[in-house]
């Protein structure tokens, strides 16, 4: 059996009320923060959970962490896209993660799902296109789907998929996020779009509406 310290991501582990396999959803948080940073979500989810936030491999400084550099060569912040080096990095390390985690806390392999915000809704995204069988559903929020794997959309034929953004969100803009739930729409994932009167970040009527999708679904 896999021992959680040989896990390839730092990670805090809240255990659910299952015996065993048990149902999970793993935290991916955003850049320049760090495996903490989504837990009061987690905490919000449904009980039977496993809740396992990990940290990007990438320090930025104390208890600041990103899953990759950002390529602007596009056309700046806006149109930024993840620096292709960095993202195999961080898709290689949650998916042997989650291979590993399912072993070690005896969790059921056929029901963890993903949430991410902002990097970490980027990362979920193309973690699913990569490993669809892998990943039961999935939260991305204030994040956009990675050109790399645009053309993979149909790989997440019939996941459920909840794509949340801010109106107002001045880091990756709106538009970009609900882009990202037309494509996968258009290759047969289940999307819900939702968005909300805020920047980058969530508002208490976006966390009841993840939180009772995910009732729902795990």
């Amino acid at each position: 059996m896999t021992a959680p310290e040989d896990l390839p991501l730092v990670h805090e582990h809240r255990p659910g009320t299952a015996a065993s396999d048990a149902p999970a959803v793993v935290l991916i948080h955003g850049r320049g923060t760090d495996e903490r940073d989504l837990l009061p979500f987690g905490a919000q989810l449904p009980d039977e959970l496993d809740v396992l936030g990990v940290r990007a491999p990438q320090s930025m400084g104390p208890d600041s962490y990103t899953w990759y550099d950002l390529d602007l060569s596009a056309g700046g912040l806006h149109a930024s896209q993840p620096d292709p080096d960095g993202f195999r990095r961080s898709l290689d390390a949650v998916h042997e993660f989650v291979d590993g985690a399912v072993d070690a806390y005896d969790l059921d392999s056929d029901r963890v799902g993903l949430f991410g915000f902002s990097q970490g809704a980027i990362t979920s995204l193309s973690a699913l296109l990569e490993r669809p069988e892998a990943y039961r559903w999935v939260v991305a929020l204030n994040g956009y789907l990675a050109a790399e794997h645009a053309d993979d959309v149909d790989a997440a034929a019939g996941t459920p998929v909840f794509v949340g953004c801010g109106a107002h969100d001045r880091v990756i803009p709106a538009e970009r996020a609900e882009r990202a739930a037309d494509l996968l729409e258009e290759g047969g994932a289940e999307v819900r779009f939702e968005q909300y009167a805020v920047g980058h970040g969530t508002t208490p009527e976006e966390v009841t509406d993840v939180v009772t999708w995910v009732e729902e679904r795990h």
